[in-house]
């Protein structure tokens, strides 16, 4: 058994088959463009504000994300070596700038599946404050400093990785300080004054989706016959086709919409938390 995941079993057939059929990540790729109206989230972040609580447009998705993950639990699957497991963590990967740097550092932050938008402001915070220190932040910062300190070491330590994970070996400290291990990886490219963009997804690894951010763009819309615009935040998302249906990934972007349209549910704890585990 996998340190971070239960390999499933009763499964509908036709992912076990497309799991075979499609071997690697990279070769079962869908990309989707997700147009979220911006004055509903302004509206809610303003007014939570003016409570007291500083909740930022970050927060607010991936908070929406956790909370459609409680009710459609198989976005949290992933898939290695033809294999479909569903995954006993949620874990965010994030890239944060250091100060005065163009590159940045990754690792990942955890989340309950119950965590309401304050808990989960609160863990991005206490993320991007401890990251954005000078030197060697996180775990991942460490492994990679390890690796790239004796000559050859790298490539025969990620070919270990690699050969580990595939058969469901690989340590938990390494899993840990993996970035290619997560629920799903968010970069916010808005912050940075560029577009959004369809990400590849990583054939290392497990993670499943990657959402990227972009700038706000003026999105056409018919209202009582005639074509208005409104102002929109675009997100770019490539997720594995192996890890559900279409209609499921329809019905739970669907709902993440709605979830960013109205966020107050956010505050409270799910009612419900479908999990497979």
């Amino acid at each position: 058994m996998r340190a971070d995941g239960k390999k499933l079993k009763n499964i509908n057939p036709m992912y076990a088959v497309a799991a075979h059929i499609m071997a690697k990540r990279s070769d079962a790729c869908n990309s989707i463009e997700l147009n979220i109206p911006l004055e509903p989230m302004q509206s809610y972040l303003r007014e939570v504000r003016a409570r007291g609580h500083n909740i930022s447009h970050l927060a607010l998705i991936i908070a929406g994300f956790l909370r459609t993950t409680a009710e459609y639990p198989f976005l949290n699957r992933f898939v290695v070596n033809k294999t479909i497991y569903a995954r006993n963590e949620y874990a965010v990967g994030m890239v944060v700038l250091k100060p005065g740097e163009l590159d940045g550092t990754m690792n990942k932050m955890y989340f309950n599946m119950d965590d309401d938008i304050f808990a989960v402001q609160k863990t991005l915070d206490e993320y991007v404050d401890s990251n954005r220190a000078a030197g060697d932040t996180n775990s991942t910062d460490r492994l990679i400093r390890i690796l790239l300190g004796i000559p050859g070491l790298c490539r025969l330590g990620v070919c270990l990785f690699k050969l580990l994970d595939k058969w469901g070996l690989l340590p938990r400290s390494i899993i840990k300080a993996s970035p290619f291990h997560t629920s799903f990886v968010i970069s916010n490219l808005a912050s940075i004054r560029t577009n959004h963009i369809f990400h590849h997804i990583y054939d290392f690894g497990t993670t499943s989706m990657i959402l990227t951010m972009g700038n706000s763009r003026e999105v056409p819309k018919r209202v009582n016959g005639e074509i208005v615009f409104e102002k929109c935040m675009p997100f770019g998302l490539v997720m594995d086709e192996r890890i559900c249906s279409g209609s499921y990934y329809a019905l739970a972007f669907k709902r993440l919409s709605e979830y960013l349209r109205d966020p107050h549910a956010l505050e409270l704890p799910p009612k419900t938390v479908n999990a497979e585990i």
